[in-house]
């Protein structure tokens, strides 16, 4: 009997340079994947188990569904969480072997090791592909989104675990300096807390600057890439365009917030491909909800189909498309084609935080870091590293 193919297997049908990723470490995979199928509808187990297995199979990584790997540091936290023993033993091991590191020290080292060991873990991918897939994001310390040069250290670090890892970078001016000195030294990056054309745009000039010297300097850019992330809700919903327009009396439909959301991140797709720009737009923070019609969708992947985006999705995204798999429209091909709601980018220009985002010039690069959905975003990393630093502490301290 022929198997059902998953929700994201299907729009990645839709262009074949299309990616779908996992957004979590890799170790986490297998007790999630076990506890999504203990929870299954029984005439949906076995297709779901199919479904997963194609897309990690840790006995058989070079075959990987996934074409890569994200993590931030709350996803870094669930690993640790999932199991505080291990990761309890490992901190004392570092602590032990050096007596001179701080609490800070040890938390990072042991942050490197979790890196190490997800990259590790899909090294046979990026093997198997000649490097195009199997690469592993890890993410500088959002602690420190306007320290140049401590962002440097911790990229030059994070990017000696492996050959196959990628070192994600904030959308902040210290951020894109940083990321044109890595990408000079072919080292592949992920621009991540980004939102808006102006950052998208700063970005690819940064890369485009970066891949000059690289190449003037003879570096090895056979296995380099590089993507810049569009955090999709999180630029709608986490920063202020719901204040403004209440403050302005303009009543803000969710579709409406969805529809700016497509006009910013096609706007930057489009600009990139017009100027044959090396960088894939990818995309994260998606949901699935109503629509205004009550149906069920998930914009942030239908509004796309037909792109070669990359999609980078994490467990709990995965699990609702499955739910949900029987309710959503088929994808349209050409959806990527489509122009966003006219009438909702004209209502959504009084606004702003929205100008700020949609336009070229809408922030110079100083502004980004102090954007809302920078700042949301980012204060959230930033509480979610301090908890792995005070479990860091705790194991320490004893």
């Amino acid at each position: 009997m022929m198997m059902s193919k998953h929700v994201l297997e299907k729009l990645a049908e839709t262009n074949p340079e299309c990616e779908i990723w996992w957004d979590s470490s890799p170790l986490v995979f297998p007790s999630w994947k076990e506890e999504t199928l203990a929870a299954a509808p029984e005439s949906k187990r076995a297709d779901w188990e199919a479904q997963l297995t194609r897309f990690y199979d840790p006995a058989n990584p070079a075959q990987m569904g996934f074409r890569g790997v994200t993590t931030n540091p709350p996803l870094s936290l669930q690993a640790v969480q999932l199991d505080p023993p291990g990761w309890r033993q490992l901190v004392l091991d570092i602590a032990k072997a050096d007596k001179a590191l701080d609490v800070e020290g040890v938390y990072w080292q042991m942050y490197l090791q979790l890196v190490k060991k997800g990259a590790d873990a899909i090294l046979p991918a990026f093997q198997a592909s000649g490097g195009k897939y199997g690469m592993l994001s890890g993410q500088v310390d959002p602690r420190f989104v306007t320290d140049g040069e401590a962002m440097l250290a911790q990229g030059l670090s994070i990017a000696e675990m492996g050959e196959n890892v990628m070192v994600k970078l904030p959308g902040s001016k210290e951020g894109y300096e940083v990321l044109e000195e890595l990408t000079a030294r072919g080292i592949s990056t992920n621009n991540t807390t980004s939102f808006t054309v102006a950052q998208y745009s700063r970005c690819m000039a940064a890369v485009t600057a970066g891949l000059q010297r690289a190449k003037a300097a003879g570096v090895d850019l056979s296995t380099w890439r590089s993507v810049i992330t569009h955090m999709s809700s999180r630029l709608g919903e986490k920063g202020d365009w719901k204040l403004e327009a209440k403050l302005r009396g303009i009543d803000l439909s969710i579709d409406e917030i969805r529809d700016g959301e497509e006009a910013v991140l096609k706007r930057a797709y489009w600009y990139g491909k017009d100027t044959g720009h090396p960088s894939k737009m990818l995309q994260c923070s998606m949901r699935v909800e109503k629509d205004k019609n009550g149906n069920t969708v998930s914009r942030h992947i239908e509004d796309y189909a037909g792109g070669d985006f990359v999609y980078t999705c994490p467990p709990s995204y995965i699990k609702q498309l499955m739910d949900v798999e029987d309710e959503l429209a088929p994808f349209d091909p050409k959806a990527i084609e489509r122009e966003p709601n006219k009438a909702s980018i004209e209502k959504l220009l009084k606004l702003p935080s929205f100008r700020q985002a949609y336009e070229f010039e809408g922030m110079k690069p100083h502004e980004f870091a102090s954007y809302g959905s920078f700042m949301a975003t980012a204060t959230e990393f930033a509480a979610a590293t301090r908890q792995t630093v005070d479990f860091v502490r705790s194991v320490v301290e004893g």
